[in-house]
């Protein structure tokens, strides 16, 4: 017996795949569990989730990297806080920034990350 799988178009999921990266400020690491199961579970199910989970997953990886790199940066000129503060910001603005982009049918990008996910 064979089972038909379409896929759907559902712009909402996508939506909340990029705002979950927000639960960061509230757990601490649900930015990066939530969204990686939502494409997990969701990329052959829905149009464009394969996409933008691999967009997601290799920003919130490069942000992990970037952040890394800070601290010794914090110690040898002091530096790493601002660079610490400044990808703090990048990680709240981008995703909402995307997640607009989603709502609206525009492209989205996530500038500076590395693509480790391909």
């Amino acid at each position: 017996m064979e089972t038909y799988s379409a896929m759907r178009e559902d712009r909402q999921i996508l939506i909340i795949t990029h705002i979950s990266q927000l639960l960061d400020l509230i757990t601490g690491f649900g930015g990066f569990i939530v969204p990686l199961i939502l494409w997990a579970t969701q990329k052959e199910k829905v149009i464009g989730m394969d996409e933008h989970g691999k967009m997601v997953m290799n920003f919130q990886i490069s942000l992990f990297i970037y952040s890394i790199i800070c601290i010794p940066l914090i110690f040898l000129f002091g530096i790493g806080f601002l660079l610490l503060g400044l990808i703090w910001v990048f990680g709240i603005v981008m995703p909402i920034i995307n997640a607009i982009n989603v709502s609206n049918g525009v492209a989205c990008s996530y500038p500076f990350t590395i693509e480790i996910i391909k």
